[in-house]
Order: C-alpha cells, then sequence, then structure tokens
C-alpha cells in the first residue's frame, strides 16, 4: 500500500497549505480549469502531515532535520539537513529583516558543509523601511484628502497583515477584504508565529473586516481598501476596480513584486487590467511600493558571509533572475565553490 511522502512543516504552514490548496479548487472551479486534487487528498494531507516546531531536530529516512524561522511569511522554515557527518542549509524564501508582523529570521545559523540559497534580491537593495513606510503613509493621506479612495491589493498571507499593521500604526483606518482575514483567524489561533497579536487584533476589528454587502456602501466614500490579490489576477480586488478605474482622484497601491504576465505587471507596464472578456484602462492613479519580504543584495551577501565564515565550503544559487551572478560574486568575493544550476541540472557535493 502506498503511504505516499512524509511531509513535515510548522503548525501554521500546516493550516495554511490547506486553506490555499482549497482556495485552489474554489478558483478552478469557478474558472473552469482542470481540477489539480480533490478535497479528499487536502483532508488525507492534513491528517498526515507531521507538524514540528523551530530548531526541534527530527529523523526522518537516516537525515537529522531541524526548521530555522525564515523571517519570510509566518511558519516559514529554512532547513537543516544532516546525513553521516555531511550538512546542507535550505534558506528558502528568506527576509532576515525585522517587520512589524515578524521580527525577521534567525540567523543563529548552525555550521553547513553546503549552503543553498535564494537569489531573488541579488544586486538589488530595498528602500530602507522606515524611508518605504513614510512615502506609502503620504500618498494615502493625500489620496483621502483630495476625496480618492485607496485601494491596497495584497498577498492573502503576511503582507495583508503587515499593510493592516503599518496603517493602524499611523492612524489610518481601513477596511480589509479577502483572504486576508481568513489568514488573521488562523494567526489568532497560533500567536506565537508573529511580533504581537494583540498589536494584530486591534489592526482587524469587527468594523473594519468587509462583509461582501457592504463592499458598495463603502467604495462610495473616500475610504482605504486593504483586499485580495496581490498581483490582481482574482479576488474581491475585482469588484473595487471596478468602481474606481476611471476616477483620476482614487489611486490603487501595489505593495510587492509584479510578476511576469499578471494583471499587476500589466498595469505598471501598459496601463491596462483584463478580467474575464473585458480590458480596464486605468484612469486612476497607480503606485508600487515594494513591501518585500526577500532579503535585499546586502543582506543576501550578509547570510553568505556569515556561513563561509562558519566553515561552508560550497553554496547553490537557485530562485532569481540572475542566479549566476551571485554565484560568480561568491566564488570571486569567498573563495568557495558555488553554482547556479539550471532547471533539472544534477549537481554532486
Amino acid at each position: 500500500m502506498d503511504l505516499g511522502p512524509e511531509v513535515y512543516c510548522t503548525s501554521i504552514t500546516a493550516k495554511l497549505s490547506a486553506l490555499l490548496a482549497r482556495d485552489t479548487l474554489k478558483i478552478a472551479g469557478k474558472k473552469g480549469h482542470v481540477i489539480p486534487y480533490y478535497n479528499e487528498e487536502i483532508q488525507e494531507f492534513e491528517r498526515k502531515v507531521r507538524v514540528k516546531g523551530y530548531r526541534k531536530e527530527f529523523n526522518t529516512n537516516g537525515y537529522s532535520v531541524s526548521f530555522y524561522d525564515a523571517g519570510h511569511i509566518p511558519g516559514s522554515s529554512m532547513i537543516h539537513i544532516e546525513k553521516e557527518k555531511q550538512s546542507l542549509f535550505y534558506t528558502g524564501d528568506l527576509n532576515t529583516i525585522r517587520t512589524e508582523l515578524q521580527k525577521g529570521a534567525d540567523t543563529d545559523f548552525p555550521q553547513s558543509d553546503t549552503l543553498l540559497i535564494e537569489s531573488t534580491y541579488f544586486g538589488r537593495n530595498h528602500t530602507p523601511r522606515k524611508i518605504l513606510e513614510e512615502r506609502f503613509i503620504k500618498s494615502i493621506r493625500e489620496t483621502i484628502e483630495i476625496g480618492g479612495r485607496a485601494i491596497i491589493p495584497a498577498f492573502g498571507i503576511g503582507r495583508t497583515q503587515e499593510i493592516m499593521l503599518i496603517l493602524k500604526k499611523h492612524g489610518l483606518p481601513a477596511f480589509v477584504d479577502g483572504m486576508g482575514v481568513d489568514v488573521f483567524n488562523i494567526l489568532k489561533r497560533s500567536p506565537e508565529y508573529v511580533n504581537d497579536i494583540n498589536k494584530l487584533e486591534k489592526a482587524f476589528t469587527s468594523t473594519n473586516i468587509v462583509k461582501w454587502e457592504d463592499r458598495e456602501s463603502i467604495i462610495n466614500k473616500p475610504s482605504i481598501i486593504v483586499t485580495s490579490a496581490g498581483m490582481l489576477n482574482g479576488g474581491p480586488v475585482f469588484y473595487y476596480i471596478d468602481e474606481i478605474y476611471n476616477d483620476p482622484k482614487s489611486k490603487i497601491f501595489l505593495t510587492g513584486y509584479q510578476a511576469e504576465d499578471t494583471n499587476g505587471r500589466s498595469a505598471l507596464t501598459r496601463g491596462y487590467i483584463v478580467n474575464g472578456q473585458r480590458t480596464i484602462h486605468l484612469n486612476c492613479r497607480l503606485e508600487l511600493y515594494d513591501f518585500s519580504a526577500h532579503c535585499g543584495d546586502f543582506q543576501l551577501k550578509e547570510v553568505v558571509k556569515d556561513f563561509c565564515d562558519n566553515g561552508t565550503e560550497t553554496v547553490i544559487a537557485i530562485h532569481g533572475d540572475n542566479t549566476e551572478g551571485f554565484a560568480d560574486w561568491i566564488r570571486e568575493e569567498m573563495g568557495v565553490k558555488s553554482f547556479a544550476p539550471a532547471n533539472g541540472e544534477m549537481i554532486s557535493i
């Protein structure tokens, strides 16, 4: 009997994974896409998943494994694997900077022979968070003061909660709609994965969580609305854009990276989005504020330096537009073996 693979993750990752899996089924059903799996398989995942905490060593298939907080979204993990005195550390998506929602990655790294590290922002540093916040808040205030509506699309996990905390900190009342509310309700039951659950609960109140029947009354007056989806490819954001796209006083505030072939990228580069059979040309204003949950160039290099100073002999750069450049930098500056493998390429270490 095939018992399937062993699945290990933090407790909040298990809950969020099930939430995303069910949302994917819902979207596939609505859009007529091929159903990738069934609800019974999600239930099987929930039964079989093995929950592990940070820095709690466990064994699987002859390997010793530990999770470390990656600081990317609540529950995200870096992974240390060891077998027969050989070790590998995999960062996954990584953020070492403290934010309103999270304290940043656990940088008390273990010794590891090999480092497998993301490269998303190699060669690019983020705008300092304090300056970014000030620009963001100033623009929102100006939008409301002239009678506009501020629509803030945000990823449901991590970004929505971060934006709501920032707005609350600056005394700006905001409504929140979409998956970010479901994520907040999960986080309430796992407070150990955020900086301050009390602050988060004050940012999400019974009066600012939007019910679908209240959307029309909210959008018909100057308001701040944080909503799904972060790249404008679905979710309640379409309702709000339909109401403000032709209003030059109103503004869409994108809050993160906009991938190729998404409505968010199209809005930035071509000034329109597509919703079903409709092409919507945006006469409202549009701004991008990159509240990234990834390390910038400086932080990525600091992580590599920390590992190499502690004996790492091989670094593998992945997940980025210029992994080869990062691997070259590592080889030249750190004097260790470094690779930037192509998809499907095998490396022996």
